[in-house]
């Protein structure tokens, strides 16, 4: 047992409930107490953890990332999306297993030390002489030791065909529908408390046929595992689909049944009145990354809209090719000023922010039973934040502390009870021997033989 106390606590429940003085704790892998004050249990074999000057939170849920893209930080610095893209392409088509677990670990490393105990990320490009990627990013999550719910994505439509990908880097339609399928048999857990679920997510409308949207989706559906896109990212996606398709990347995807609870959307930036009530009545969840979005020059997401209008809404990191700093902890600041450039002050409070960070995220990957809140009976994913120091002292309020402050460092990141953080340090992992595979790595894109 683990006993955390003398900490604030927000535990981002239904009723917001918060304890300037409490304690949490933890029993195997499920949280089994919240309340304030000191935890009057005084079992044999309990470990105490002194929380004085922290605050504890439900870990972080990223509900959008590329993994991969930690190998080519820091290029295509002035292009907007499909610029980035077609100089980034030719590079990712040199992606092997290794390089994908490097990158991979350094990604979750730095997710974790930003609070992250749950992410997802959408994988889509696979190599043809590249190995077994995916397994590649599953083994580096299990090392790191965060929940892990990898999408497996697909593109089908190159360059000769009309999309944006080149050839070397697409899939025939059926290789990747029974790619999709293989990948789901092999890893997918749906039993409760998984580590690792599958979902299905070809990547997006200028790279993936409406055959393989619309089979992915039966697939998704005939599989009971969630299903993940890119969608309305750019101007030039809607002007794209308008031409090719004649509608808006919403309607897009609506016809070709890509609406519904068990659906969440990377972005949803440029979005009409019409599209953002659709996506509320069917409940499709929304991956907002106001950092990545911001890096590129894609606008600025409706989130006070969606949310009022009921779309779950959680945060994502992004891939770190347009994302480069890779933390989910300063994502909560991002989303919160973006939401008030776009509808001035009133538009995110600090608690909502931390709760696309947290409840929302659980709920775009149809977890909020198991995640996102601290309560009695949920998977015991708790970020402990130290907010004494020199950054946060003289805030009184430890959730605006956290939110309008500087990154804070974890006093300890539990995952499913495991300690993956501890005094601001992995527990899990090497940081030097990760950093330094990940640099040989990138040098080895960047200067193939």
């Amino acid at each position: 047992m683990i006993v955390i106390e003398h900490c604030a606590v927000a535990t981002v429940d239904g009723a917001g409930t918060e304890y300037a003085d409490g304690h949490v704790v933890v029993q195997g892998d499920r949280i089994v107490a919240v309340g304030p004050g000191t935890y009057p249990g005084g079992h044999a074999g309990v470990t105490r953890v002194d929380g004085t000057g922290c605050l504890a939170t439900p870990g972080l849920v990223n509900t959008h990332h590329h993994l991969y893209q930690w190998a080519t930080r820091g290029l295509a610095q002035q292009e907007i999306l499909f610029g980035w893209l077609t100089e980034l392409y030719p590079i990712w088509a040199r992606l092997d297993a290794g390089i994908v677990h490097a990158a991979a670990s350094a990604g979750l490393a730095q997710l974790a030390l930003s609070g992250c105990t749950t992410t997802t990320d959408h994988h889509y490009v696979f190599p043809r002489e590249g190995g077994d990627v995916l397994a590649a990013e599953i083994d580096a999550a299990a090392a790191v030791g965060l929940r892990f719910h990898p999408c497996r994505g697909s593109m089908d439509l190159s360059v000769k065909d009309g999309g944006l990908p080149p050839d070397t880097v697409v899939e025939d339609t059926d290789a990747a529908l029974a790619a999709t399928k293989a990948a789901i048999d092999r890893f997918h857990d749906s039993s409760p408390g998984a580590m690792v679920r599958i979902a299905v997510a070809p990547c997006s409308p200028f790279s993936v046929t409406p055959r393989l949207m619309r089979e992915a989706a039966d697939l998704a559906r005939a599989e009971g595992v969630r299903l993940h896109t890119h969608l309305a990212e750019t101007i030039e996606e809607e002007s794209y689909c308008r031409e090719v398709h004649g509608c808006t990347p919403v309607q897009y995807a609506e016809q070709l049944g890509w609406l519904g609870d068990d659906v969440w959307l990377a972005h949803a930036v440029h979005l009409d009145d019409g599209a953002i009530a659709k996506l509320g009545a069917t409940g499709t969840g929304v991956a907002h990354c106001p950092s990545s979005n911001g890096r590129l020059g894609a606008g600025i997401a409706p989130v006070r809209a969606l949310l009022d209008a009921g779309a779950p809404v959680g945060l994502g990191v992004d891939g770190a090719a347009s994302q480069e700093a890779g933390q989910l902890g300063p994502e909560l600041r991002q989303a919160l000023y973006l939401a008030r450039l776009r509808g001035g002050p009133a538009a995110l409070t600090a608690r909502e922010s931390l709760a696309l960070g947290t409840i929302g995220g659980a709920r775009c990957l149809g977890r909020a039973d198991e995640l996102g809140s601290l309560e009695p009976g949920k998977l015991a994913d708790v970020a402990l934040w130290r907010l004494d120091g020199l950054g946060h002292a003289g805030i009184a309020d430890p959730v605006a502390a956290l939110v309008f402050g500087p990154q804070a460092p974890l006093r300890l990141l539990l995952v499913g009870g495991r300690a993956v953080v501890q005094e601001g340090a992995l527990s899990t992992v090497d940081e030097p021997t990760v950093a330094a595979a990940l640099a040989r790595s990138a040098r080895t894109l960047r200067e193939p033989r």
